[in-house]
């Protein structure tokens, strides 16, 4: 009796890897520079230039001068008082009224003449720069307190807290001025990344809000990341690098839900509102980025300076919207309406307006350069126009 024929290894169909499809390149950003270049003001220009279409053979060198000349950016700089502050404040915002500045604290001061393209080494900044180092001492020396010395400043722990803030601000200014080599700015920013990646690796990340009386309130000890905080750690890309491990905690926070309690802390015997702490994602749906689009901006910069836009689906795809409402040569427009955008929210100041005229054209240069800007900085290819 025969048995039965089999099959041999060589008539066996053979495997076959499945095959990878790689993901499609992104689509080039169309970038309106020769429009930017006719309705916008002298720093966009130079920003729209330099930071965004990087024109081989154009340096930052040879157009410094251009946005040196702007009536706004003067105005601030020589409202500078002759100690390096401005009104004897640190985090103060002029009004909502206000028409030149009055009032700006010095931190903000500081951050709008960088973002009005100002070199560092420039005299106002210069000037500024001293009290800045200063600030980054581990200190409660209540004569750093500035415009905060006279609320709560006989009680340590707020002292401390107040201190800590300032702190934390002074070193975002420093890093946004380009400080990040400077040893003393790397060793501020190493304390606090041990503070907050303390709290982002304990129970609290998760569940920071406890129960006192009938308020849900954050924990003395606890220490989320605060808004100057991730300022200070989005203009240091060396330092990231060193701390990748803090920097996937740090992602892993601020994308997750936003918890609905307003950030309040218990403070000594107190509990205080802290708004420049965050508890998750503060962009976290088309409502939200459409009730404050200069914040919604503000936010996708930061991301995209922190290396985060292009991991998270959903701040990109909010991206991709305001990418689609601009008009055919690139230029921005609101979805609904005409009117000249404005914000309230404090952390958006130092980036927005930067045009000082608010007709025409002009109203929409601004959020025009800083779509560009945010593409530059996540890595999307850049089509000049």
């Amino acid at each position: 009796m025969t048995s039965p024929p089999t099959s041999s290894p060589a008539s066996a169909a053979p495997l076959t890897a499945p095959q990878v499809v790689p993901p499609a390149p992104p689509q080039p950003v169309r970038f309106p520079l020769s429009w930017l270049l006719e309705h916008a003001a002298p720093p966009i220009k130079y920003r729209a230039v330099v930071d965004v279409a990087r024109l081989p053979g154009v340096t930052g060198e040879s157009l410094a001068s251009l946005p040196l000349t702007y009536g706004p950016a003067l105005t601030l700089a020589f409202q500078q008082g002759p100690e390096g502050t401005w009104n004897q404040a640190m985090l103060s915002l002029p009004a909502q009224r206000a028409e030149r500045f009055e009032g700006v604290g010095t931190i903000a001061a500081v951050r709008r003449l960088l973002e009005y393209g100002w070199d560092r080494d420039t005299p106002p900044l210069v000037h500024a720069r001293r009290v800045l180092f200063r600030l980054l001492a581990e200190d409660d020396d209540r004569e750093f307190l500035f415009e905060f010395s006279g609320k709560g400043s006989t009680d340590d722990e707020l002292v401390r807290r107040t201190r800590t803030v300032i702190r934390e601000a002074a070193a975002a200014a420093l890093a946004h001025a380009g400080y990040e080599g400077d040893p003393r700015l790397r060793g501020a920013a190493r304390r606090i990344l041990d503070r907050v990646g303390t709290y982002l690796r304990s129970p609290l990340a998760k569940k920071p809000f406890v129960r006192i009386g009938n308020q849900h309130v954050l924990p003395a000890e606890a220490a989320p990341p605060s808004i100057y905080a991730m300022i200070m750690v989005a203009y240091m890309p060396l330092f990231r690098t060193e701390h990748h491990e803090f920097m996937e905690s740090l992602y892993e926070h601020l994308a997750q839900t936003l918890p609905r309690q307003e950030p309040v802390q218990v403070v000594g015997k107190k509990a205080v509102a802290q708004p420049h702490l965050v508890l998750g994602d503060m962009l976290p749906h088309r409502n939200a980025a459409d009730t404050d689009i200069v914040f919604a901006m503000a936010w996708l910069e930061l991301m995209a300076r922190l290396g985060f836009l292009k991991r998270n689906e959903n701040w990109t795809k909010l991206f991709d919207r305001f990418l689609d409402e601009r008009d055919d040569e690139g230029i921005w427009h609101p979805r609904k309406g005409s009117a000249v955008l404005r914000t309230t929210n404090p952390f958006a100041w130092p980036i927005y307006p930067l045009e000082n005229s608010r007709a025409g054209d002009e109203r929409w240069t601004d959020l025009t350069f800083r779509l560009g800007l945010i593409a530059r900085l996540a890595g999307r290819p850049i089509d000049v126009v």
